[in-house]
C-alpha cells in the first residue's frame, strides 16, 4: 500500500473507533470481548478467511500462490482469501466485530490493531506460538504488545518500511554542506536547514514542513517523553518540544520548508524531483519512483541512514496479522499467519513491493545484504533499510496511543505556532491537554 493510500486510510481511524465506542453496549462484554482465547488442539485443519487490504488486482497471484502452497502442506485446511479496499476499512472491521464475523486471519496496521486489541478480540500470538518471537526483528514483535496486558503480542510482524535518509547532493554542495557528512540527529537536520534556507534565496528548500508527518518521530529522537509509565496519559510538555515548535517555525519563516506544505499536502516526489527540495521521503520506495521519474536528480541521489539522535534506533511502519481470538481452527489460522510471514515469502513480496521483512531470516537474503558497488541508491537504500531494521526498537515506532485523532489535534496547534499565531510553549500546552483528553475518552469508551 502507498503512503498516499495509507494516509486515507488512517482518516478512517477516528470515525471507526467513534462507531466501535457508541456501540459499545452492541458488543459482548460491553465494548470488550469476553470470548476465551481458542487453544491450540495439535490438528492443522478446517476452513479458515483470510482478509487482506487493498492487494487485488497488483498482488493477486503472489497471495495466491502463497495460499496454495500451504494447503498443499497442510490439504487438510482450506483458506477463503478476501480482499478490502483501503477506504471504509476500518468501519468494516467494526462492523464485523459488531457481528461477530471477524475472519480468522486478518490484515492489520497500528490503527487497527489497536481498535480491535484494546477490546479483546485478537489472540495472543505468544501464547499461540511461545518460540516464535526469536523469527522477528525485535521492533516489529514488540510493537503488538497491548499496554497493561503484560508480556502479551496480538499480531504477527507482516511486512514493514524503515526510515531511511535521502539527499540531493548536488544542493548539498551548493549550500556549502559536506555530502559525506549527512545528519545524523534531529538538532543536526534543522542546522543543515537553516544552512540551505540561507544559502537557496528560495530558489529550492530543505525538506516539507509536514508536522504530522514529522510528529510524533522528532520528539522521540530529542528524547521527548510521549506518555507515562503506565501509558494512559501523554507526557510531551517538555522544554524539547518547545524547541523543536520554535525551531519549526523560524525555519519555516526563513523560507527552509514551501510554504504552502504546511497545510497542504504537495506532492514531494515532485518536487525533490524537480530539484526544488533538498531531503527527500525518508522511504526507500521514494528511492525508486525517482530512478523512473526524474533520473537526472536520481544520479544525484544519496541514501544514509535515518536521523536517530538520542534514541538510536529508527522508526517503523509495519502491517500485521491479527487472529481472532475466538477462531474455531486456531491451528490453521496461527499456522496460516507465520506461513505468511515467514523469511522466504516475505522475501518474495518484498520484491514486487519496495517493502522489507519484518522476518529476521528475510532480511539475511542477499537482496537486502548486497550493497552493490556503493552507488547505485536504490540498492545502497534497501540495504541500509535492512540494516537499520535489525535493531529498531519499540520506542521509535508511533505508540498506538498516539492515534490519528491525537496527531490531527496536535498538528493543529504546530500549524497555528508555525504562521505566528501563537506561542511555542502555548501549542504545546494546548497539544498536549487535548491530546490527554482525547486518550481519556478511548480508554473509557474501550473500558466502560
Amino acid at each position: 500500500m502507498t503512503v498516499r493510500k495509507r494516509t486515507r486510510f488512517a482518516v478512517a481511524v477516528a470515525l471507526a473507533a467513534a462507531l466501535l465506542s457508541s456501540s459499545a453496549c452492541g458488543l459482548s462484554g460491553g465494548g470488550t470481548s469476553s470470548a476465551e482465547q481458542a487453544e491450540r488442539t495439535g490438528t492443522v485443519a478446517g476452513e479458515i478467511t483470510f482478509r487482506t487490504l487493498q492487494l487485488r488486482p497488483v498482488f493477486t497471484g503472489y497471495v495466491e500462490g502463497v495460499i496454495d502452497s500451504f494447503e498443499d502442506k497442510y490439504p487438510r485446511v482450506k483458506v477463503k482469501w478476501e480482499d478490502v479496499p483501503g477506504d471504509g476499512y476500518n468501519e468494516k472491521l467494526v462492523a464485523d466485530a459488531q457481528a461477530g464475523a471477524l475472519p480468522d486471519v486478518v490484515n492489520l496496521n497500528t490503527d487497527s490493531f489497536q481498535l480491535l486489541g484494546d477490546r479483546g478480540m485478537l489472540a495472543d500470538v505468544a501464547r499461540l506460538d511461545p518460540q516464535v518471537a526469536k523469527d522477528y526483528v525485535p521492533g516489529a514483535w514488540e510493537q503488538y504488545k497491548l499496554p497493561a496486558r503484560g508480556a502479551g503480542v496480538y499480531a504477527y510482524p507482516w511486512y514493514v518500511t524503515p526510515e531511511i535518509l535521502t539527499y540531493n547532493q548536488d544542493l548539498f554542495r551548493r549550500a556549502g554542506l559536506d555530502t559525506e557528512a549527512p545528519p545524523t540527529s534531529v538538532e543536526q537536520f534543522f542546522d543543515h536547514a537553516e544552512r540551505i534556507a540561507s544559502a537557496s534565496g528560495g530558489a529550492y528548500h530543505a525538506f516539507m514542513a509536514d508536522p504530522k508527518g514529522r510528529l510524533p518521530g522528532d520528539w522521540q529522537k530529542m528524547g521527548v517523553p510521549l506518555l507515562n509509565a503506565a501509558r494512559d496519559r501523554f507526557t510531551f510538555g517538555t522544554d524539547k518540544a518547545v524547541e523543536w515548535v520554535e525551531r519549526m517555525t523560524k525555519l519555516y519563516a526563513m523560507g527552509a520548508m514551501p510554504k504552502e506544505s504546511l497545510t497542504k499536502s504537495d506532492d514531494i516526489n515532485q518536487l525533490y524531483g524537480a530539484g526544488k527540495l533538498v531531503f527527500g521521503p525518508g522511504s526507500p520506495g521514494f528511492v525508486r519512483d525517482i530512478k523512473s521519474n526524474a533520473p537526472q536528480v536520481y544520479a544525484q541521489t544519496r541514501v544514509a541512514r535515518a536521523v536517530t539522535g538520542k534514541l538510536g534506533h529508527i522508526g517503523i511502519y509495519t502491517q500485521s496479522l491479527g487472529i481472532r481470538k475466538d477462531t474455531r481452527h486456531p491451528d490453521a489460522a496461527a499456522e496460516f499467519a507465520k506461513w505468511v510471514t515467514n523469511g522466504p515469502n516475505q522475501v518474495a513480496f518484498s520484491k514486487k513491493a519496495t517493502i522489507y521483512p519484518s522476518n529476521a531470516r528475510g532480511l539475511d537474503d542477499p537482496y537486502f545484504t548486497d550493497r552493490g558497488d556503493g552507488r547505485d541508491a536504490e540498492t545502497l537504500a534497501r540495504a541500509v533499510g535492512a540494516e537499520q531494521l535489525r535493531t529498531a526498537d519499540l520506542d521509535a515506532n508511533t505508540p498506538v496511543q498516539w492515534t490519528s485523532q491525537v496527531g490531527d489535534a496536535v498538528v493543529r496547534e504546530v500549524q497555528k505556532a508555525i504562521k505566528g499565531e501563537q506561542s511555542a510553549r502555548t501549542t504545546v500546552e494546548r497539544a498536549l491537554e487535548q491530546a490527554n483528553a482525547i486518550l481519556a475518552k478511548a480508554t473509557r469508551a474501550a473500558h466502560p
